[in-house]
């Protein structure tokens, strides 16, 4: 087994998944918040 070197890792597939979980959660969000005022508006 290889030594560990710190910062030697490529987490280029990490990143690209988080990227995207930040976005579907900022989407989740926004429509979420959507659906609540449309909620509101209508008083269901």
């Amino acid at each position: 087994m290889a030594e560990y070197k710190h910062g030697s890792m490529d987490i280029r597939t990490q990143e690209k998944t988080f990227e995207g979980f930040i976005k579907v959660t900022e989407r989740s969000v926004i429509v979420i918040l959507v659906l609540l005022v449309i909620l509101a508006i209508f008083g269901a």
